[in-house]
């Protein structure tokens, strides 16, 4: 008759041998910054608070001192990262196709992130991509043949259409045809009656028209700014717009 086995004594874990806890992600200012921009994006500017950010990051509040001085550098910070999101016109195109991608690239990266569109041209410690971006659009201008004064009028009017238009396209009730035609539906009391009959026209056959988007007038508005700056710049037209003062007689 076999003997039976003697089970084996069970290993005893050594000490120390206990399963480490996972490292915690070492705080640091780009880490900082790019949870301020996720709390921004969730729950808007307002939410922002150096508390707040400090629970987000799992972190005490005061330990975000030592990479971030204060919430106005934090702001600079966010707003840098954004412009880090936007191409730089490109060099081997023309000026009119490097500024209509450009402009493209801003409206995206404010519809990305709708809060920064009342922050973006008020800082005023602009970082590395601030600046970059900057002079990548001056240099586009300048490289066209215009002017130091026709480049000034090229830039306010390029971003004040393409900051206007994202600001009213990220404030518009509706995102599709189906809510404007809850919206629609929801004036028809009104419009009913008759009394604006050109607001009705344009609802009707146009608006609610199959494929309609409001987010199609931004490349027709911008090639408008484009040709009209290309005419000014080839007239060789004055900042004062060619007209001469005339003085009024004593």
């Amino acid at each position: 008759m076999a003997t039976p086995r003697k089970a084996k004594p069970e290993r005893k874990a050594k000490p120390g041998r206990t399963a480490k806890p996972e490292p915690k992600v070492r705080l640091s200012r780009e880490r900082a910054l790019a949870a301020a921009v996720a709390l921004a994006d969730r729950e808007g500017l307002g939410a922002l608070t150096m508390r707040k950010l400090a629970e987000e990051l799992e972190v005490e509040a005061m330990s975000l001192y030592h990479h971030v001085a204060n919430k106005d550098a934090i702001l600079d910070g966010m707003v840098d990262m954004i412009f880090a999101e936007i191409e730089l016109p490109r060099s081997d195109i023309t000026w009119k196709a490097a500024m209509r991608q450009r402009g493209a690239s801003v409206r995206a990266a404010l519809n990305r992130h709708p809060w920064s569109i009342s922050i973006m041209e008020s800082r005023t410690s602009p970082g590395p991509a601030t600046l970059r971006h900057h002079d990548a659009v001056i240099g586009c201008c300048r490289a066209a043949g215009f002017t130091l004064p026709m480049t000034a009028h090229a830039f306010s009017m390029m971003d004040s259409y393409i900051f206007g238009f994202a600001m009213q396209e990220v404030n518009l009730p509706f995102d599709n045809g189906d809510d404007l035609n809850k919206l629609a539906a929801s004036m028809e009391p009104l419009l009913a009656r008759g009394d604006y009959p050109h607001f009705m026209e344009f609802v009707v056959e146009h608006a609610l028209q199959p494929g309609y988007a409001y987010g199609d007038e931004f490349d027709f508005g911008l090639d408008l700014i484009l040709d009209g700056l290309e005419a000014a710049s080839a007239d060789g037209r004055r900042p004062d717009g060619g007209r001469r003062r005339v003085r009024s007689p004593r």
